[in-house]
């Protein structure tokens, strides 16, 4: 077990997000059983993992520190902010404790900071660094699903504050949703070029390349959520036009993704017959599912776009298939005979 601890990946919180972001979309279309039983299961996953990630860093704290200047694992830390904020819009759509909601809102934006200016200033001055095609990854977009994970947070708290918090927390939320975009036209243009440009292997494919789905779906639902909090910041009703197109912009790139995504999922396991085996990192790839599902129920109520109300419930059971399958996967990669390893 000490030697999964010491290699335990970043990228873990991503168990948090994917459940989290499945119960809250249960709560949307209604199904309140599986809604409050993942909820309470991700307050188990969650701690759990926060109780690792310390034991980790006191016990192999050179390894830890080596993952956080890591091209390829250093993003995987970017699941902290985004899973506290997955697990903090739980506590306030779900709960009444919207206290605890507002307490991980706080904790998700130090992390975020603190990871952001960490991670990054690292790529830029270490000396030894990889070429494109061995450095960056799908997952690097973790970085942009933590940003907008902060804005949707920050748009869901900014409901019941009182003025002038209202106008200040709405702001917050509205500059992570740029910056967030922005951030995304930046990774996605490297990411891009690597698909199209170098090599590629069926073992290059990892799981979070479904983020590239995932970001834009999250950008979606915080999008959507500043729309619909336009009554109480007017600086948002003279935003409006933007807010609806940009919306729709990253609702539609989120979509043309999907089938790409599924072909080469393809590819890599049928074609190319690359083993099927359970990985921290399908995590990534479970989350943007149950993003989708919320996202377009949310960007549909804003908008009025009920045209779409099939997406939503269709995309949630195929999240929860998926989720099965890698917690299944999950408790496969317990038994003792994968412990010895």
């Amino acid at each position: 077990m000490t030697h999964n601890l010491e290699s335990l990946s970043p990228a873990y919180f991503g168990m948090v997000m994917a459940t989290g972001i499945i119960s809250i979309t249960a709560h949307l279309l209604g199904f309140d059983g599986i809604e409050k039983g993942l909820f309470y299961l991700n307050l188990a996953f969650y701690v759990l993992l926060w109780v690792a990630t310390v034991a980790r860093f006191w016990l192999y704290r050179r390894e830890f520190l080596l993952d956080v200047i890591d091209h390829l694992r250093g993003p995987g830390f970017f699941t902290l902010p985004a899973g506290s904020s997955v697990l903090g819009s739980q506590f306030i759509i779900l709960t009444d404790y919207t206290t605890l909601g507002r307490a991980l809102w706080v904790l998700a934006i130090v992390l975020w900071l603190a990871l952001t200016y960490t991670i990054f200033t690292a790529f830029t001055v270490k000396e030894e660094k990889p070429s494109l095609d061995k450095g960056i990854t799908g997952g690097w977009l973790l970085a942009v699903v933590a940003t907008q994970s902060i804005a949707v947070l920050s748009a869901l708290v900014a409901l019941d504050m009182p003025q002038p918090y209202k106008l200040g927390v709405n702001f917050l939320a509205l500059s992570m949703w740029l910056w967030g975009g922005m951030l995304y036209i930046w990774m996605m243009s490297l990411i891009f070029y690597r698909y199209t440009f170098f090599r590629f292997s069926p073992g290059d494919l990892a799981p979070p390349y479904w983020i590239n789905m995932g970001a834009m779906a999250i950008s979606t639902l915080a999008g959507s959520l500043l729309i619909m909090n336009v009554k109480d910041a007017p600086f948002l009703d003279s935003l409006l036009p933007f807010l609806k197109g940009f919306s729709v912009f990253y609702w539609a790139t989120g979509t043309w993704w999907i089938p790409m995504l599924f072909i080469l999922g393809i590819w890599r396991h049928v074609y190319k017959r690359f083993p099927l085996e359970y990985d921290p990192l399908y995590w990534g790839a479970v989350f943007p599912l149950g993003m989708y599902a919320a996202c377009t129920h949310e960007m549909a109520k804003a908008l009025g776009f009920h045209f779409l109300d099939f997406l939503p419930v269709s995309f949630f059971y195929l999240a929860l298939v998926a989720w099965a399958v890698t917690f299944f996967g999950l408790l496969r990669s317990l038994r003792p005979s994968q412990l010895k390893g």
